[in-house]
């Protein structure tokens, strides 16, 4: 939804560029009461803003991050002006000085970006050629197969059970598994309890989020509302006994785990899901491309996976948007060319995002003392060390990668705000 977003927004502002936009789904309801919840650094939210689609309403502001481990030494801080220097700042309070990132549910974010691609949405007939770029929305469609190469891909599918056959300059593969092939995978043999936890009335969480690891893995509690968003990662064969566990038992521990900071009081109906790292070898072939969850899953730890899948979105669309013969004609969206320089520009970031939070699980998922002693070393020196937390809050604020760091429209994605 994301990038079509930034395609329509490029269409609507060059008209010698028109596009047929096609959006694939096998869901036909609506997301917008999906409660789960998103940690949206704050690259993730000026990209957003950028589109139209920011919920600012639905969203609270991340302002702290305590970083901490349960039963040895060592904490750190990670403060909103620590990403106020980014190099391409202007401003703390433009770039990084007001938030670390923000917190909504997925819904909200939903409902937002449903609402810049409604207005464009047509009922144009499968495979007609476009007059001006439109967009069309087909849920409850299943691809059955792509055959991709030469100058289109050929794509059927069915829509409402009845087959169609399309063509495409470019298929971008932009949310669900790889197939397992063609992906690194790597089970962590940990699953994520996620739910929502309320405090005592006159209790407020300041705008802090806290991430604290124990045993079982990373433990994050995440301002929202009034309350936290809770990521609980646990082994895998302790699942079935916590999710068994009534509400007053399971709060007791969360407070335990937390070292009685809080007194969590109230507690949603809990969900798990199993965490693995996912990370496909190769993100294009001709005329497609892997994006998002298609391309890349990581493990909750830091939040991360969301939005780089956003950065990917963005600078595709982008890649895109420079896609012009010398003569200034429309050029070709899936030119093997330009579609290589931008899986380069991306590699960094893809690669350097996977590696940081799977380090993390794997330096701090180890029991051995010595282990949790140089975890506590590593944690005081980041809180002590100005310079690396200024360095690594901005790379978990923005990626690493300008063209997403830098956004203003998307119709001129690159320009420094």
């Amino acid at each position: 939804m994301a990038l079509a977003s930034a395609l329509l927004a490029q269409g609507r502002a060059d008209d010698a560029m028109p596009r047929s936009i096609l959006l694939i789904d096998r869901r036909t309801q609506s997301s917008d009461d999906d409660p789960r919840a998103l940690a949206l650094a704050e690259g993730s939210r000026r990209l957003l803003r950028a589109l139209g689609a920011w919920p600012a309403d639905a969203a609270t502001p991340i302002r702290r991050i305590h970083v901490s481990q349960r039963g040895a030494f060592g904490r750190a801080i990670l403060d909103a002006a620590d990403g106020a220097d980014a190099p391409f700042a202007r401003s703390p309070r433009q770039h990084g000085g007001d938030a670390l990132g923000h917190v909504l549910r997925y819904g909200a974010l939903h409902a937002a970006l449903a609402k810049t691609l409604a207005p464009s949405a047509t009922t144009r007939a499968p495979g007609s050629p476009p007059a001006a770029t439109h967009l069309q929305l087909f849920g409850g469609s299943q691809v059955r197969t792509i055959r991709a190469g030469g100058d289109n891909a050929v794509v059927t599918l069915d829509i409402a059970g009845r087959p169609h056959t399309l063509t495409a300059r470019l298929v971008v593969h932009a949310e669900g598994e790889s197939d397992a092939a063609a992906t690194r995978i790597r089970d962590y043999g940990q699953c994520a309890i996620v739910a929502e936890v309320g405090l005592p009335r006159g209790q407020t969480h300041g705008g802090v989020a806290w991430e604290r690891f124990t045993r079982d893995g990373p433990l994050a509690l995440l301002p929202m509302g009034e309350g936290f968003s809770l990521v609980y990662t646990v082994r895998a064969e302790r699942l079935a006994d916590l999710l068994a566990e009534d509400d007053s038992r399971f709060l007791a521990r969360l407070n335990r785990d937390f070292g009685g900071r809080f007194a969590l009081s109230t507690i949603s109906p809990r969900h798990a899901f199993p965490l693995a790292l996912r990370l496909r070898r190769a993100v294009l072939a001709p005329r497609e491309v892997w994006i998002g969850a298609a391309a890349q899953t990581l493990h909750p730890v830091a939040g991360q996976g969301f939005n780089l899948g956003l950065r990917d979105a963005w600078t595709l669309a982008h890649a895109i948007g420079a896609s012009r013969d010398d003569d200034g004609t429309t050029g070709d969206p899936g030119d093997a060319r330009r579609l290589a320089r931008w899986a380069q520009q991306r590699r960094q970031d893809r690669l350097g995002t996977a590696a940081i939070t799977d380090g993390l699980i794997r330096v701090f998922g180890s029991a051995l003392p010595p282990v949790a002693l140089l975890r506590g070393a590593g944690l005081a020196t980041l809180d002590l060390c100005p310079p690396l937390r200024r360095a690594l809050t901005r790379r978990m604020m923005f990626g690493a990668d300008p063209v997403a760091a830098t956004p203003t429209s998307p119709t001129d994605p690159a320009t420094p705000a």
